[in-house]
């Protein structure tokens, strides 16, 4: 079983408009309402595949009551923590007509020392008998950027695979707690290291002590490098376009991730391959933590090739993959 922790979880509220005209009112169907954030868009994707997954989370006040409903009614296996301030919103506006969506995304509430103690808990007493810890998404504002090293080290201590996928200060320090695989965008991974190059920054959060860096490129596919073999870097791409909505195609690629690690492939050109056609294969789908019967064939075109370790990324022609949607 993979157990995904999602540390500032979102209510979301998504809306399809044949056009959407910016300062005019639109009248639109009922929102798709759905228990959402990052981890749990990956836990959903693994619970479509018929994996085992468990979803740790924060829950509170009406919107959390909101969001639990929705949990229960998914099937989804989960374990909510109860906590004071309101579960955020992410409201997610589809223009079809020019295959764009806008996302509004609130920032969320901290928890309260206790509650972060207890989340940390539960998320403990989950790992007895899984075989991977994926934690993804924000941490909310205020937040101890410890939380993810502590649960690295949990999962460390139990002999576990550990799959990161966050932004900021908490990605460097996921890194020097030693996380087997990290999972940034190309914009979130310069920010942490300041190194506009992601073949150099994907090194340094090797250096700091992550074990495999995957690196999402938006349209010029994925990149991935291990501290196992640091000399080699792997690129993956899809050479086609996909119109689609691409706000899992992150989390889907977490997914392939923790995946491959916790039924024991560790061959990174077989997980970037996976974690590409999934990711690709989410795009195809309207709601993010779903992706399309058709991730088995996306899996074959798939186009993935070793380059030099000193590979420039102003050198690559444009992919197809879209970014991924927000944290």
């Amino acid at each position: 079983m993979i157990v995904t922790v999602t540390p500032n979880p979102a209510l979301d509220l998504t809306y399809r408009l044949s056009t959407l005209t910016p300062g005019e009112t639109h009248r639109v169907p009922a929102a798709a309402v759905r228990a959402g954030g990052k981890g749990l868009n990956v836990a959903r994707v693994l619970h479509q595949q018929g994996h085992p997954v468990l979803a740790v989370s924060p829950a509170g006040a009406a919107s959390g009551e909101e969001f639990a409903a929705e949990l229960r009614a998914s099937g989804l296996q989960h374990r909510l923590v109860p906590v004071l301030a309101p579960t955020r919103r992410s409201v997610a506006l589809v223009d079809e007509g020019q295959g764009r969506t806008t996302i509004l995304n609130e920032y969320g509430e901290n928890h309260t020392p206790a509650e972060w103690l207890a989340l940390a808990d539960a998320t403990a007493a989950a790992l007895p008998g899984a075989t991977c810890l994926v934690c993804s998404g924000s941490l909310p504002p205020g937040a101890d950027v410890d939380f993810l090293p502590n649960l690295v080290a949990l999962a460390s201590a139990r002999g576990l695979p550990s799959v990161i996928d966050t932004s900021g200060p908490a990605l460097l320090a996921s890194a020097r707690a030693g996380a087997t695989a990290l999972k940034p965008n190309r914009q979130e991974l310069a920010e942490a290291t300041g190194e506009p190059d992601p073949v150099r920054g994907a090194r340094m959060l090797l250096e700091h002590g992550a074990g495999m860096v995957l690196v999402s490129l938006g349209e010029e596919g994925m990149l991935l490098m291990t501290a196992a073999e640091p000399g080699r870097l792997w690129r993956a791409r899809l050479p086609r376009v996909l119109p689609g909505n691409p706000t899992g195609a992150g989390d889907a690629a977490v997914a392939a991730i923790a995946f491959c690690l916790a039924t024991g492939l560790t061959d990174p050109a077989q997980i970037i391959r996976r974690a590409t056609a999934w990711s690709a294969a989410a795009v195809l789908m309207p709601l993010a933590g779903e992706i399309s019967p058709d991730h088995a064939a996306l899996a074959d075109e798939i186009q993935v090739d070793e380059l030099p370790a000193d590979f420039q990324i102003a050198e690559l022609p444009a992919g197809d993959i879209p970014i991924e949607g927000p944290r």
